[in-house]
């Protein structure tokens, strides 16, 4: 299933895409894409409906974060060996974690905010897993029992808030409306790995990422199982695997993002946002 949320800021309502590329509203079946709406047993009752029977959803939406209510967006830092050399930095023995506040998560179309300060605001496009089921100390060889499915997530960074002043990473990541995610939670069934997914990004119609989770150091189940030994994950939580070559940082010299400028990043299967950058209010 390909799961949607849509409409005004706030006020998102279910759906699903169906094979026609048809959104199908599902609010008299769950309240939202969120919580306990990602246990294994909801989305089993959900993928039984029959997406004809759904009221379809008229006109062309706002399309919103496809996870809502997310308490916890865990992110993984340098975890492609080919953007560990982009950095110059040497390829970690661990994940490296941090995380990033909900309250930067946005919808896949929405506009991106250079914050007040900003001259390192940079792109990341990685692949996300949303949560389905409760881990907490769970072993590799289970952990994708405890996955819903993957999106897109834009890990957008302003690299000075995040490298030069001091501190830990979370500051450079955290700016309001630097979590893209969507346009679709897409479920596992339709990703039977994970491990082989093309992924781009252009800068107004610039290709500066082309590359592919191939180059994953750690994968997702080893992520998950991970994480999971430091702190439990809930039904809804996102966690965002790294980014490939060819973020603004690595260009020789550095490329930045400024205001007016538009993002467009996919990931094979999961779909394709754009955003475009617009100063902080």
């Amino acid at each position: 299933m390909k799961l949607v949320r849509y409409g005004a800021i706030g006020a998102e309502r279910p759906a699903l895409l169906d094979s026609q590329g048809v959104l199908r509203d599902l609010g008299a079946h769950v309240p939202d894409i969120a919580g306990a709406a990602l246990l294994p047993e909801t989305l089993a009752k959900l993928r039984a409906l029959d997406p004809a029977t759904l009221p379809a959803v008229e006109g062309t939406p706002r399309i919103g974060a496809c996870v809502g209510s997310v308490g916890k967006f865990v992110c993984v830092g340098l975890n492609y060996s080919d953007h560990a050399e982009e950095a110059g930095m040497a390829i970690p023995t661990e994940p490296v974690l941090f995380m990033k506040p909900p309250n930067c998560i946005v919808g896949p179309h929405d506009n991106v905010e250079i914050p007040r300060g900003s001259e390192k605001t940079d792109w990341e496009v990685e692949l996300g897993i949303v949560i389905g089921k409760p881990a907490k100390y769970v072993g590799v060889e289970e952990a994708y029992d405890h996955v819903a499915g993957y999106c897109i997530v834009n890990d957008v960074s302003e690299r000075a808030f995040q490298i030069e002043r001091g501190g830990q990473w979370d500051k450079g990541k955290g700016c309001d409306t630097f979590g893209p995610i969507g346009p679709w939670l897409v479920t596992t069934d339709e990703i039977p790995d994970p491990h082989v997914l093309d992924m781009w990004l252009e800068v107004d119609g610039k290709r500066y990422q082309n590359g592919s989770t191939r180059t994953m150091i750690f994968s997702v189940p080893f992520i998950v199982s991970y994480i999971s030994q430091f702190m439990s994950l809930q039904p809804g939580d996102i966690i965002t695997t790294g980014t490939p070559p060819g973020v603004g940082l690595g260009q020789k010299p550095p490329v930045y993002l400024k205001a007016g400028q538009t993002m467009r990043l996919a990931i094979s299967g999961l779909g394709e946002q754009q955003q475009t950058t617009v100063p902080a209010v």
